[in-house]
């Protein structure tokens, strides 16, 4: 398939670039994290057109959204509602790759971008809205009760609202054209990643203990400044590496899906 046209990427970067200032302007996203949205945005729309910048529309403006509405307690240990470089990257990197294979085969960049687009719907509705619950998280892997934010720990307003994240993402890829498959496809395993990046946090994400506050993090360093002492999961793996672990395998999915089912 020849490349699009030059001007069919102008307007993308600029779409996505005037969207990421935006985003910018409303505190949603600081400046290094405006620049890597502008970066994939223009690598989604211009790869898939119009169909991208809906799909990107369904996962970005809702969840901000939900993260204004809902922003986390101040007790957790989050970054804060403004996404930065690596949490972009982390969520959109995957499926701004996946959109280039538009180019090789009509309808493989959409499928892989919209699954891991759906992915990174469904654990952000899913962690705004879980932080919230009534009754404490429960890990995926033995159930035992977390602390609200703790990577794995999963509460069932939380899984319901991710697996609503993960729908809305595939219905807006059915409202492209993409056909039913390719809807159910992005809903399914978003949802399914959701899950994965819960198990992948709890079984190999960095853990730490603050010696000075007597708290766990997910932080290297508290924010208190002291150094914490490891005491769980590969040292190297943060919460934005399991996030982007779980978009890049909803992504490679997505691609086996549509070979499989397209």
């Amino acid at each position: 398939m020849p490349l699009p046209a030059l001007p069919v990427w102008l307007l993308a970067a600029l779409v996505a670039g005037a969207a990421a200032a935006l985003a910018w302007r409303a505190r949603s996203l600081t400046g290094a994290g405006a620049l890597a949205a502008a970066a994939v945005g223009t690598a989604v729309c211009g790869a898939l057109g119009p169909a991208g910048l809906a799909i990107l529309a369904a996962f970005f403006v809702p969840s901000s959204l939900i993260a204004r509405l809902l922003p986390a307690p101040a007790a957790g240990d989050a970054k804060g509602d403004r996404r930065d470089a690596a949490q972009v990257l982390a969520n959109g990197g995957p499926a701004a790759a996946a959109a280039l294979l538009e180019l090789c085969r009509p309808g493989l960049g959409l499928w892989s971008a919209a699954a891991a687009l759906a992915a990174a719907s469904a654990d952000t509705w899913a962690t705004a809205v879980g932080v919230w619950s009534r009754r404490a998280p429960r890990s995926i892997l033995d159930g035992s009760a977390v602390a609200p934010g703790t990577s794995g720990g999963v509460t069932l307003p939380g899984t319901a609202a991710g697996v609503l994240g993960a729908l809305a993402v595939g219905v807006t890829v059915g409202m492209t054209g993409a056909g039913g498959r390719a809807a159910v496809a992005a809903t399914v395993l978003g949802a399914a990643w959701m899950v994965g990046d819960s198990i992948l946090g709890a079984a190999a994400q960095a853990r730490f203990h603050c010696p000075a506050c007597g708290v766990a993090t997910e932080r290297p360093v508290h924010r208190c400044g002291v150094p914490a002492a490891h005491t769980g999961g590969w040292r190297w793996l943060t919460n934005d590496g399991v996030n982007l672990l779980a978009t890049l395998g909803a992504a490679l999915d997505g691609a086996l899906a549509w070979w499989l089912f397209s």
